[in-house]
């Protein structure tokens, strides 16, 4: 079967589930002018004919520096901000018009034989930023750098009810007229509170937020943010994290960060199980509970095949329905991962930990684990004493984990006149 078809057919949940939903998307000026570019472009234009509002922001530092330096002046920052004096807002403006109507004229392109052909997008953008001036800050004035004051909630609701995608520009305006110079993070980052986004996807140069040790960070809590910020220090890492955590904080449910020098990244994040970048989102992206009768059909798709290879005993979809209540699971993006049940044995105070099961795609981010203390803390919570495992395949897994080995002996004699010396499992004890 070919590649596109199985990727498509995984995807399609995510195409239902984005329909109708509203996206900010902020793409800084680095991005605007990285050769990967335009198929950002041809992914926006893709989620747009999904059914996805779109909100796109762009930023202009590059581009404001380049004017500096041609113009001799020398750029001048406070806390990491710029200072936009009067010579300053001249090159900014210029910058920002440009890139504004650069974008504009990609987002309108109807070539044949391209990812573009029979778009047909309408692009609005205008004055839908009101902002303030910063105004001065430990002795040091700002002059023409503001902050978002509103966001015209009303006006942009409209556009996108429009089937618009809507173009924000790092400025805002005043009610006396005034023009004040934005950062593209506190734009994008308001419009999605005050808009009530569903995401707020933020576009940097790395594949997200990496550790200390270089490896992605895929999921954090908006509580967890601030030990990182603390890590990281003052750089854009920082800054895009802090925005995506505000965000949340905000009231957005999910906002992401993702590569804008990788292709692809954008639709990898929003349409595969695990996305590419980093998920800053206030529900837990994975939950460990307790299972239901609606998770049959996908206990049946998780141990299936461990039952085909003898891994497991087999159970029919009869005998889940009714065990059902015995199981623990780990549902990611609603699929199950991983599985385990716990079965009372009969006159006496101990238990069986049986059907201990990961999706094979999974079996690195400790869920076994996660698993094995969810059943110990609810056998304890029935009052049992022990815990017995049987196993063909994990016998080592289980030792790493304070079982002992033991014997059909020590079964209690409801569950030992079951044991299937046919299978000869290996018995495993824990005292709880």
């Amino acid at each position: 079967m070919p590649e596109y078809v199985n990727w498509l057919r995984h995807a399609s949940p995510y195409i239902n589930a984005h329909r109708d939903c509203t996206f900010v998307v902020m793409l800084p000026g680095d991005g605007v002018e990285h050769p990967n570019f335009g198929n950002i472009v041809h992914d926006l234009v893709l989620l747009h004919s999904l059914g996805v509002r779109l909100v796109l922001v762009h930023g202009s530092r590059p581009q404001i520096e380049t004017r500096l330096a041609a113009r001799g002046l020398t750029p001048h920052y406070h806390h990491g901000m710029r200072i936009t004096d009067a010579a300053t807002l001249e090159c900014v403006i210029d910058a920002v018009g440009q890139l504004r109507i650069a974008i504009e004229a990609r987002l309108s392109m109807d070539m044949a034989a391209s990812p573009m052909q029979g778009s047909r997008l309408r692009v609005a953008s205008g004055n839908l930023v009101t902002a303030r001036p910063i105004g001065v800050l430990e002795g040091v004035d700002y002059h023409h750098t503001g902050e978002v004051r509103r966001v015209d909630r009303k006006g942009i609701n409209r556009l996108l009810d429009e089937r618009s995608i809507v173009l924000l520009s790092p400025l805002g305006y005043s009610p006396t007229g005034e023009i004040f110079n934005l950062a593209c993070e506190d734009v994008a980052t308001r419009a999605a509170i005050d808009l009530g986004a569903d995401k707020l996807l933020l576009f940097g140069a790395d594949p997200g937020l990496i550790d200390e040790n270089g490896r992605l960070v895929r999921e954090l809590r908006p509580q967890q943010v601030p030990a990182h910020l603390q890590r990281l220090g003052s750089n854009y890492q920082a800054e895009l994290l802090d925005a995506a955590a505000e965000a949340c904080r905000g009231g957005v449910a999910r906002s992401h960060i993702v590569s804008y020098a990788e292709d692809g990244a954008l639709l990898t994040e929003l349409f595969t199980r695990d996305g590419g970048g980093t998920l800053v989102a206030q529900e837990q992206f994975e939950v460990v509970r307790e299972a239901a009768i609606e998770d049959v059909g996908g206990l049946l798709d998780l141990i299936s095949p461990l039952e085909e290879q003898g891994i497991l005993v087999r159970r029919s979809r009869e005998v889940l329905e009714r065990e059902i209540e015995q199981f623990s699971v780990v549902e990611r993006e609603g699929m199950i991962i991983a599985c385990a049940a716990l079965y009372q044995i009969a006159d006496s105070d101990a238990g069986e930990l049986a059907c201990l099961a990961v999706n094979p795609e999974y079996r690195h981010g400790a869920r076994g684990d996660v698993l094995l203390e969810r059943i110990e803390s609810r056998a304890r919570a029935q009052g049992l004493n022990t815990l017995f495992v049987l196993t063909t395949r994990t016998a080592h897994w289980f030792r790493e984990r304070g079982f002992v080995p033991s014997s059909v002996e020590r079964l209690p004699s409801a569950r030992a006149s079951l044991y299937n010396y046919q299978r000869n499992s290996k018995i495993f004890e824990k005292t709880l």
